[in-house]
């Protein structure tokens, strides 16, 4: 790279001897960025503010770290570092011709700061132009670059080094989308044939065989094919690579998955997936309009449904004129991706006031304290997160000229409103093996694993979390001997199922159904949409009632036998988060999306839900544990589908599913959620069960667990066994230290040691601390219990998360909130008031509870 082509122009300051003099003192502090260094050259560890910023943004010449211009003073005071490379990116208007033209002319031909560009860029009034230069602490002495002749070599050498690293993101995640989707080469110069081919809205299927899902379109000749391997794994029998290798047409979009937002395209020249930013010129050839489409399964779609049925239409208020919403609390966020289930859980978190108590108020001492590289610190990134969400530094209306001006001129200066949760994204995924992905997830996954950060890391006395905690108290019947246990677990969200046969209108659903398979059969238009509508109240008695425990053992009969279980709230939560279980599972496998409306009422009142516990008349369970079966051929143990199926439907993982029914010997759903959520950590969490033998395999989970370097650890699956039965966490791991890990052993160690001693090992209270991160264990460490906010069950709504789409692999999400008053509507980086918030179609509400 040549050096001269990386900065402009500008004067010497010094004579060569004063600079290189200047900066002998400060030599051994400025170091070369090598491979393995992340330079943060685009965005500020504490702030949102980057090179686009007023003030610019300083990259340490030792660390790397970039910092804007309020909080560059702390880290030069922290560490004592005084050399600072100083980033600015300008936007300048063009100087008008005589013609009342802008000159053709750039003064910056390559912009050397690796930022993203807007489309304004190339327009007739403005230009990007980069600059660069050295800062020397604390006198804020600056030395323009290049000074190539000037400066020492060492300095020039790191200056160049540290403008030509990529981003830091990409080295963290390998496979999101920041690497993956480059623009084909073949975007721009792409030739379409003049065939008169014309795409039909449904009904596709690959034009060499029979094959219906997993279809691609080739974007030169309209040629509608099977893949195969490439891309998204998915089956086929490789008929749209063929067809390249026969025409050397190169570009493919996947049918199904085209959305107003882009499409999935692969480049088979180029043999990757490959962004094309003229892809809805290139759709609109043979008859595709990208802004009417939306995601489907299986490549169907229904794009014949009237725009005021739709969901995507509906949940995104489209059509609808709405004003837009700045200043403190209406901060839009980028989607950098399939990234849209983060900014909406984030939005709704950091519109509670604890949360923004938590993080934002304590801002300062977060930040003061922070270690030496905040990028690695989870409160101040929430903080950070928080402060630019609440700020309003990042969210400020057009000045009032600069209107007129866009009224007049039909075109707007670039506006930099809004953040881009990169940095937060990128930390609070890292080592995840969905977050840290490009794909679409699950917004109450997320919200869970947002949760068990923060109770793993506190900050001040109280914890925000706190908010959603709640005691659930469930009831275990045996249907035989009609004995009872209770027993209590800690829940963050309130999962109600979906009472589709409580339908109130099955006769038009059953209409529309007969009117779909016809009108697919024919290849016709398809029937406009009709939307199960399910009262709420028929939601909340399915809650309620009792459910069937699959493989239930009876201590009374010791043998299985039939029970059912019923849940009620020990406590109510101050924030009462509903799930609407929408997402289920086909027999493919392949999730699925309930698309109904519900009645979800701005007032809900549970207190008829309130836990009694120990009825009189009731005769409890003895505790006598199970038998334990453990085979001498792993590969014997069949794996129960029925709990694997339960759990899927909760969202997680269909592989860490399956460990977990194995792992807890198929003692039912309940005992392997608890082995789900003490290894949703763990990197492999989501990774194919690998069995060689029962012991080994027991052992890996438990050793990912344990990481705090002790001996005779126990195994995690056969602790949550354990506790499944009743006992308390550390008198599960205090038996099976004491018997070597013996399960059955450990059962009559607990037997015969009633009155466990009271001191615990101060290597156990270190595991337990680890372990803690577990948020749904069903007895949590210490005599204290969990933290709870119990108070009246009575609640008002305040917010709503909506997704669109057919499963949680797919689709878009939105947050509503109230505000002012108001209802707002935040879909990533747009932020608008509200007109008909779609209170019936949401996925997860969030309601507050009404003071007494």
């Amino acid at each position: 790279m040549q050096r001269a082509a990386l900065f402009r122009g500008g004067d010497a300051q010094m004579a060569a001897g004063d600079l290189g003099e200047l900066l002998v003192p400060y030599m051994p502090t400025i170091r070369v960025p090598k491979s393995g260094d992340r330079v943060f050259k685009t965005e500020c560890a504490f702030s949102y503010d980057s090179p686009d910023s007023e003030g610019g943004l300083y990259v340490c010449m030792n660390t790397f770290l970039g910092f804007g211009r309020e909080h560059i003073e702390r880290h030069y005071r922290k560490t004592g570092q005084c050399v600072y490379l100083h980033l600015k990116r300008h936007l300048r208007q063009k100087v008008p011709g005589a013609s009342g033209g802008a000159l053709p002319k750039r003064r910056n031909a390559k912009l050397f700061l690796d930022l993203e560009i807007s489309s304004d860029l190339n327009s007739d009034d403005f230009e990007y132009e980069d600059e660069a230069k050295l800062v020397i602490f604390p006198d804020h002495y600056e030395i323009s670059l290049p000074n190539i002749e000037e400066l020492p070599a060492l300095v020039t050498i790191a200056c160049d080094a540290l403008l030509s690293a990529k981003s830091p993101y990409r080295k963290q995640e390998p496979d999101s989308w920041e690497e993956e989707l480059q623009a084909s080469k073949h975007a721009k110069t792409l030739v379409q044939l003049d065939n008169g081919v014309r795409i039909p809205p449904s009904g596709w299927k690959c034009s060499r065989c029979d094959l219906r899902e997993n279809l691609w379109l080739n974007l030169s000749d309209g040629s509608v094919l099977c893949g195969k391997w490439f891309f998204d794994g998915s089956g086929g029998n490789g008929h749209a690579v063929e067809h390249y290798r026969d025409t050397g047409y190169p570009l493919a979009v996947k049918l199904g998955t085209i959305t107003p937002d882009g499409a999935d395209v692969y480049s088979f020249d180029e043999e990757e997936p490959v962004l094309d930013p003229h892809i809805a010129k290139h759709l609109a050839h043979f008859g595709i309009d990208m802004l009417q489409m939306q995601v489907t399964e299986n490549g169907l779609r229904d794009n014949d449904i009237k725009p005021r049925v739709s969901e995507w239409e509906v949940i995104q208020e489209a059509g609808v004129k709405l004003k837009p919403m700045y200043g403190p609390g209406y901060t839009g966020m980028k989607n950098l991706g399939n990234s849209c289930y983060l900014n909406a859980v984030m939005q709704a978190i950091f519109s509670i006031p604890e949360f923004q108590r938590a993080y934002v108020g304590n801002l300062p001492r977060i930040f003061d304290y922070s270690p030496l590289d905040p990028t690695q610190d989870f409160n101040t990134q929430m903080a950070k997160l928080g402060h630019g969400l609440l700020s309003g530094q990042y969210s400020k209306p057009p000045m009032k000229s600069e209107l007129i001006e866009q009224v007049m001129k039909e075109e707007h200066k670039p506006q930099h409103n809004g953040i881009s949760p990169r940095m937060f994204k990128a930390f609070i995924s890292k080592g995840h093996p969905e977050f840290s992905s490009n794909r679409q997830q699950d917004a109450q996954e997320f919200f869970l694993h947002l949760i068990n950060l923060v109770e793993r890391n506190p900050v001040g006395s109280e914890n925000p979390s706190d908010v959603f905690r709640f005691l659930v108290e469930e009831r275990t019947q045996c249907c035989q001997s009609r004995k009872v246990r209770y027993t209590d677990r800690v829940d963050y969200i309130m999962q109600l199922p979906v009472a589709m046969e409580a339908a109130t209108n099955k006769d038009e659903l059953i209409a529309y159904e007969l009117k779909r398979r016809e009108a697919e059969a024919a290849r016709r238009p398809l029937p406009e949409l009709v939307r199960a509508k399910i009262p709420f109240s028929a939601c909340l008695q399915a809650f309620s009632e009792p459910s069937n425990v699959e493989d239930f053992w009876s201590s009374a009969l010791q043998a299985k036998s039939a029970g059912v279980k019923t849940s009620r709230f020990a406590s109510f939560p101050e924030y009462l988060v509903v799930q609407i279980k929408k997402f289920t599972f086909g027999l493919d496998w392949i999730p699925k999306k309930l698309d109904v409306s519900i009645d979800m009422p701005d007032f809900l009142d549970i207190t008829h839900l309130r836990a009694r516990g120990l009825q009189p008349g009731e005769e409890e369970l003895p505790d006598i544990a199970p038998p334990i079966v453990i085979p001498d051929d792993p590969k014997a143990l069949d794996i129960d589908e029925s709990s694997v199926m339960q759990l899927a439907e909760m969202g997680f993982p269909l592989e860490a599913c399956r460990k977990a029914v194995y792992y807890t010997g198929n003692l039912g759903a309940e005992v392997a959620f608890n082995w789900i959520i003490a290894h949703m950590e763990e990197p492999d969490f989501a990774e194919p069960l690998v069995i060689s033998a029962f012991g080994e395999g027991a052992s890996s989970g438990a050793a990912a667990l344990g990481a705090v370097g002790l001996d005779n650890q126990p195994p995690e699956e056969m602790v949550a066994i354990i506790i499944s039965m009743g006992f308390q966490r550390n008198l599960a791991i205090q038996a099976l230290k004491a018997t070597n890990n013996n399960l059955e052993r450990a059962l009559e160690w607990i037997f015969s040691h009633p009155d466990p001693e009271e001191e615990s090992d101060p290597a156990l209270d270190t595991m337990d601390m680890e372990n803690n991160a577990n948020a749904n264990i069903l007895a949590e460490t210490g005599s204290e219990g969990p933290r709870i906010k119990d108070g009246p069950g009575r609640y008002e709504l305040f917010g709503f998360i909506s997704h669109m789409g057919t499963s949680t692999m797919s689709g878009h999400y939105v947050c509503h909130l109230r505000k002012e008053g108001r209802w707002v509507i935040y879909n990533d980086l747009r932020v608008c008031a509200s007109e008909r918030p779609p209170k019936d179609l949401g996925y997860i509400y969030f309601y507050h509870r009404i003071p007494s």
